[in-house]
């Protein structure tokens, strides 16, 4: 964990709510994995007095070497606001990396990737980490849900990397309309994938985790949750355990990404 201040590389605009923010880190970021956060916040400012989570969207690499990590963002509040605002060469101070992410496995050969909105942020580094550990893209299946086409983010990189990817709108925009959770199973149904991985929103897991079940899949699931400090230390995030004398985890430290069969949502 390493707490620095980060010089702003660029903050592009990429949908009408939505920004892609890299910046500069020193060090620790090699070593991130999928799944893993940081903590923001804005110096000489007195608001927002807490800092704000966000996952590592990308890692940024020159000649091999992580240089910096971008972020993938949706303004919904002060705090994204003042960050969508932020200029090429501002400095803001980051937290990070922190908490536990997806765990990769080689003997994964069949994966299913599912992203709804936003939470598609860390499925980005999720995706090329894959590839980078010698995973046949072309045997990963993204589904990617949205409200609107102006809800789906990352379709390209998916593409890029030669995954297969099955779109879905809330109102038809793009893809089919209906839930993101349909074509999942309808997947299921043709084949079982080694593993699940998921984020988005709790009504999407909850679906998810369902059929994961159903099929005795394994599955993994990130949590999205307001984190007052990211490390442990307020016990604001927690996470009810399924069936255990020790009720809740939390997901800044034990998570934010959980084993299906773990938690209860």
């Amino acid at each position: 964990m390493h707490q620095e201040e980060a010089k702003v590389l660029w903050n592009r605009k990429v949908g009408p709510e939505y920004y892609r923010i890299g910046l500069t880190c020193e060090g620790g970021y090699s070593n991130a994995r999928p799944g893993q956060f940081i903590m923001l916040r804005f110096p000489g400012r007195i608001t927002p007095f807490l800092r704000r989570p966000f996952s590592i969207h990308q890692r940024i690499l020159a000649d091999g070497r992580t240089t910096g990590i971008e972020l993938l963002y949706k303004v919904v509040g002060e705090g994204t606001k003042i960050l969508s605002e932020i200029q090429t060469d501002d400095v803001v101070d980051i937290l990070g990396p922190l908490g536990n992410g997806f765990f990769i496995s080689n003997a994964h050969k069949d994966i299913y990737i599912v992203a709804g909105g936003i939470g598609v942020a860390p499925m980005v580094f999720l995706a090329s980490y894959l590839e980078e550990r010698g995973i046949n893209p072309s045997r990963c299946t993204v589904f990617l849900g949205g409200r609107s086409t102006e809800d789906l983010l990352c379709r390209d990189d998916f593409l890029r990397i030669g995954m297969k990817l099955h779109i879905t709108t809330d109102d038809g925009s793009a893809g089919d309309q209906c839930f993101v959770t349909h074509p999942l199973e309808a997947e299921f149904d043709k084949r079982r994938p080694d593993i699940v991985y998921a984020c988005g929103p709790m009504d999407m897991l909850k679906c998810v985790i369902g059929i994961a079940e159903k099929y005795a899949a394994p599955c993994q699931v990130s949590i999205e949750t307001m984190m007052a400090c990211g490390i442990g230390a307020c016990l604001g995030c927690a996470v009810e355990r399924k069936g255990a004398s020790d009720k809740y985890m939390h997901a800044c430290m034990d998570g934010p990404v959980f084993d299906a069969d773990m938690i209860k949502i």
